[in-house]
């Protein structure tokens, strides 16, 4: 059976890599993107696949509910894939607003519009809300500590996790109180193709590309699982389809490492794939700042759920998928150029000033 799928941030980093996954795997399938094209949002992510017949794109704000009511409809949308979200922790501290209203007040709107429309379609066994989290929900870990399950308590520690965290609690009530068909996913550290540079793996990859300094956070001994996008894209398209209702699911790359460490490899990455590098190498670039307020010492997940229940593991090691990260920044100078904006550059001398 073909689905109608509503993508909300679709032209952001994680949603447009499964939208181009599910364009390319599910050919019969509609793509309905629904995107308010905020600083992280790029339109140009997407750009080869406008002239698909099973894709649109809509320019909208998940918070306006007559919006969402009419391309529900319209669409006969059945299943939404809801990515949408301020995700950035340094912003999230300047600005913490803007996370409470798009994470929670947004995640809201869909939860209710949906709830409303599903009604009306008298409740079909098929359709899905599938809410895409962050594993920052848990908290941190110290180095001894097992990694997250799905029955770790929340603590988040930054405004951005605290309103993923809300914006999970009203999912999971969703489902117990009117039982709509939600599905909660936690995931780890993503990296790949079209992430915006604010975050690690891309601001250290365009820094290096330019002789900029790697800032990094306090000691770099802080410890993150990555996620391969394209790894995520696949658990995503297994739990919407075989996954049950009500349920959470945490993915997971099995590759925890230490900032510093990954830094190096990146490193040593560009410095093989990038021949005229202003410096080299690249790791006299590395430069420590200081620490962020609030920022978790670990993350690490435990995937055994997805994998006995859904089948699902990752298939692309940290190694490999640094390689082909690197490579394709190299190959894509000019998408990556365009977002260097003034904006952008005030914000990093807010950021990194000192």
């Amino acid at each position: 059976m073909s689905r109608r799928l509503l993508v909300t941030g679709g032209a952001g980093f994680i949603g447009s890599n499964f939208v181009h996954y599910w364009c390319d795997n599910y050919p019969d399938d509609k793509v309905v993107v629904l995107d308010a094209l905020t600083y992280a949002g790029n339109r140009a992510n997407l750009s080869s696949l406008e002239a698909k017949k099973n894709f649109c794109f809509i320019k909208g704000d998940i918070c306006n509910s007559s919006l969402v009511k009419q391309l529900l409809e319209s669409e006969k949308i059945d299943t939404i894939a809801h990515f949408a979200a301020e995700s950035h922790v340094d912003r999230s501290i300047l600005g913490p607003g803007a996370f409470v209203q798009t994470n929670v007040v947004g995640t809201y709107t869909l939860l209710e519009a949906f709830r409303q429309y599903w009604l009306t379609q008298n409740q079909p066994g098929h359709y899905r809300f599938l809410h895409v989290s962050t594993d920052e929900v848990y908290g941190s870990l110290s180095p001894q500590d097992s990694p997250f399950t799905e029955t770790t308590a929340y603590a988040p520690n930054s405004p951005y996790s605290a309103s993923k965290a809300g914006s999970d609690h009203l999912v999971r009530a969703y489902f117990h109180t009117y039982e709509l068909p939600t599905i909660i996913t936690n995931c780890s550290n993503n990296y790949g193709p079209y992430q915006f540079p604010e975050k690690l793996i891309p601001l250290m990859c365009i820094n290096a590309l330019l002789g900029k300094p790697l800032p990094i956070y306090g000691d770099g001994k802080n410890v993150r699982d990555w996620l391969y996008v394209k790894d995520h894209c696949n658990a995503l398209d297994i739990v919407i389809n075989t996954g049950a209702v009500g349920e959470t699911y945490n993915i997971g790359g099995n590759n925890e490492v230490e900032n510093i460490n990954l830094v190096h490899t990146l490193c040593q990455i560009i410095d093989k794939l990038a021949p005229d590098l202003p410096i080299k190498p690249s790791e006299k670039l590395i430069t420590f700042i200081k620490d962020r307020p609030g920022h978790d010492r670990r993350y690490a997940i435990d995937a055994t759920k997805i994998k006995n229940n859904l089948g699902w593991t990752p298939l692309v090691t940290v190694e490999e998928g640094l390689h082909l990260t690197v490579q394709w920044y190299l190959n894509h100078n000019q998408w990556w150029q365009l977002l260097l904006s003034q904006e952008y550059q005030d914000y990093y001398r807010q950021i990194y000033k000192k």
